[in-house]
């Protein structure tokens, strides 16, 4: 039996280890300007350097809070901070894009393994009052930590190099583990094995795998037709079907398998073996609108984040520290209001502060979509930032404490993995759905700004397709550097004008892919108004 203050220093580190795990999913945002430039990967190599971390963190995370539920949330705590360390060496050291890409799959498995741990640590540990406390810490850290990211990454990539936005992870690791094995107790559900559902694994890994796929190279491979990279990438040259792109495919096989994976899980159920999802659980309103509401505001969140910078990035030349700097008052909102969720919740209930939180989500990630211009500053957006802060605050903050409020403790080990795992697909999708819809609109709008320069008329379509092609190849981060191209420098004025209609179809691009982030948001404050109505809690 641990003392109390035992359990509250144990909760810090295991908070510590959950920072650096959230941390990580947007630390990399504003270094991606820098990494595309280091190891020239194309801007799906950088979805996939953010969208593979999350992949695997979904794909992994039943099946390793299954394991926790038999041998230990605490054991399996710290077997994945220590697997989440080395990947994050190994990260800090790749030598190309797909090194890089394959150390986040590693990451991201060890990651799975540290989220439901903690959360069902927490779940089983406290109660009552000091529960909403607990969560409302735990769900702050999610929150701000996801603000606080692009800060350190930006500061990290800016005085030293994107490499140590990864390094720093060992260090912080040593400290969790350590101060774990001190302070934190071992929990587990289950004393003995029932078995593994492995069918389950593989049809979700596929049902997932084939979906972000889909949803990131279409905009390489195209849509349906294959385009002319896909026909002419080696990579693909086995493909049979030359009318049609993989992408498809792909998207039709992922759905496919997540079909069969629910049928496969509810037989499993019936016959009651060991299952990867309890899909009863969902026969539970605040599970499943929590669920629900959980995985879009992941997908809105993770989404905003990796285009923003982009953004930032090309078209105001801000350095990485600059960029992360602009995500200070979606922190600083994330901490003042995550601490003043549990008063809050007494005062109104769990529901209505979730419901406050996604609503001023949703009115700042509005107003950032229609304030995006060529002349937007981080100083312009300090507001609608700070608003979507407090939002984030108040919705993380109580909404793992709702979703998981009416879970039996037999159950919450897969309760946990669950959650978490709606939320790591919705992060994603977000940033697949959110930087396709990105990239594709900045091929499209530059093209169509090109096209109405007068100076413009008369030349190639060579001229013009190259660059678009500099965009859309370099996620808009040749734009500062197209001014100098000799055939417009050639012309006194041509490469200011150029510039001046690319940084406004950058504009228009981002503003687009903020809209699509709202929309979302929006759906999930919909989820939220589903959420049962509780009682206040009392003193």
């Amino acid at each position: 039996m641990t003392s109390a203050r035992t359990r509250w220093i144990g909760l810090a580190c295991l908070a510590l280890g959950l920072a650096m795990i959230i941390v990580d999913t947007s630390i990399v945002n504003v270094a991606v300007p820098r990494i595309i430039t280091d190891l020239k990967i194309t801007p799906s190599a950088a979805e996939w350097v953010n969208s593979s971390y999350a992949l695997v963190f979904a794909a992994a995370l039943i099946t390793l809070s299954r394991i926790g539920d038999i041998i230990g949330q605490r054991r399996l705590y710290m077997a994945g901070t220590s697997v989440f360390a080395a990947a994050s060496v190994l990260a800090a050291l790749a030598p190309s894009g797909e090194l890089l890409i394959g150390a986040r799959l590693l990451q991201g498995l060890g990651g799975a393994a540290m989220a439901p741990s903690t959360q069902s640590i927490v779940n089983s540990t406290f109660r009552g009052k000091d529960r909403a406390i607990a969560f409302a810490i735990y769900g702050s850290v999610i929150g701000g930590m996801a603000a606080l990211g692009p800060v350190i990454g930006g500061w990290l990539t800016t005085n030293a190099s994107w490499r140590w936005a990864f390094g720093v992870n060992l260090p912080i690791a040593i400290v969790a583990i350590v101060g774990t094995l001190l302070t934190v107790a071992e929990t587990r559900t289950e004393q003995k094995s029932k078995g593994f559902d492995i069918g389950g694994v593989v049809l979700i890994t596929l049902g997932l795998a084939g979906i972000v796929f889909g949803l990131i190279e279409g905009y390489t491979y195209g849509w349906w037709a294959p385009s002319t990279t896909f026909s002419g990438d080696a990579a693909w040259a086995w493909w049979p079907i030359a009318a049609v792109s993989v992408v498809p495919v792909a998207l039709a096989l992922g759905a496919v398998s997540l079909v069969l994976f629910a049928l496969y899980e509810r037989a499993r159920l019936r016959a009651k073996k060991t299952v990867l999802i309890d899909f009863t659980l969902f026969d539970i309103p605040t599970f499943r609108y929590g669920n629900i509401a959980g995985s879009i505001v992941s997908l809105g969140e993770f989404g905003v984040l990796f285009a923003i910078p982009l953004f930032l990035a090309a078209v105001q030349q801000y350095s990485a520290f600059e960029t992360g700097l602009c995500f200070v008052p979606l922190a600083l909102g994330s901490f003042i209001a995550a601490p003043m969720a549990p008063s809050l919740t007494k005062k109104w209930g769990a529901r209505r502060v979730v419901t406050l939180g996604m609503f001023l989500e949703a009115v700042g990630i509005g107003a950032i979509a229609l304030l995006i211009s060529p002349t937007s500053t981080g100083l312009q957006l300090l507001i609608p930032f700070l608003v979507y802060g407090i939002g984030v605050g108040f919705a993380t903050a109580q909404l793992a404490n709702v979703t998981l409020a009416e879970v039996d403790i037999p159950r919450a080990g897969i309760a946990s993995g669950t959650n978490s795992t709606t939320r790591q697909i919705g992060s994603a999708l977000g940033i697949a759905i959110i930087g396709t819809t990105l990239f594709t609109l900045i091929g499209e709008q530059s093209r169509s700004a090109l096209e109405k320069l007068p100076e413009l008329a008369a030349a190639p379509p060579a001229a013009i397709n190259g660059i678009v092609e500099a965009m859309k190849a370099s996620a808009g981060q040749a734009l500062p550097f197209i001014a100098s191209d000799p055939m417009l420098a050639a012309i006194p004025g041509l490469g200011e004008k150029v510039t001046a209609a690319l940084s406004q179809a950058f504009a228009d691009a981002a503003r687009g892919a903020g809209i699509v982030a709202f929309i979302f948001v929006c759906f999930g404050l919909a989820a939220s108004l589903a959420l049962p109505k509780e009682k206040p809690l009392k003193k």
